[in-house]
């Protein structure tokens, strides 16, 4: 499809295909990313001008998007599930130091409250090493998505570990429940 056929498309029909699109699927980034698919696949065909109804055809593009990202968030939802319910999972290594062993207790209490979406990229990003564009196509989302489900995550993060951080970095007391004074 030649740029100006394809600038005309657009224009006459993106309006539709976004509003198609998160109403479908009420989520932004699945919708904005089915939303460029329909426009790239537009722009590998040649055979739209021969169309009779080029909105009806437009749309039906987009709802094939659509569910293909349906079934993709079914996919995570249906693997979060499950890995929130796996029991007796522990994240970090046993050890003998009584404060250390409170340490990771609260890190992963803090990290079981954060939303699942924000887990996965933080333990992708601090555990597994992964940059953004890695952690972006794993898991399916935008490059943006990934960074900024990091920094809201880190953000949870530090506010429910401050006041250990604070007793720590002051030295007022050990731990809770470790003895200290």
């Amino acid at each position: 499809m030649s740029p100006p056929e394809l600038e005309r498309l657009y224009d006459a029909h993106a309006a539709s295909v976004q509003a198609y699109l998160l109403n479908l699927l009420r989520d932004e980034a699945d919708a904005r990313d089915a939303f460029q698919a329909v426009f790239q696949q537009l722009m590998g065909r040649n055979d739209v001008a021969g169309v009779r109804d080029e909105r009806g055809f437009v749309l039906r593009l987009a709802h094939s998007r659509a569910v293909d990202a349906l079934r993709r968030q079914a996919v995570r939802r249906r693997a979060e599930e499950t890995a929130a319910t796996l029991p007796g999972i522990e994240l970090f290594a046993p050890t003998a130091d009584p404060d250390e062993a409170e340490f990771r207790r609260q890190l992963a209490a803090a990290l079981a409250g954060l939303p699942s979406d924000q887990r996965a990229v933080v333990h992708l990003k601090l555990w597994e090493g992964l940059t953004f564009e890695r952690i972006a196509g794993l898991l399916e989302i935008p490059l943006h998505t990934a960074a900024s489900r990091y920094r809201y995550g880190l953000d949870k993060l530090r506010g429910r570990l401050r006041p250990l951080y604070d007793e720590i970095r002051d030295g007022t007391s050990s731990a809770p429940g470790t003895g200290g004074g």
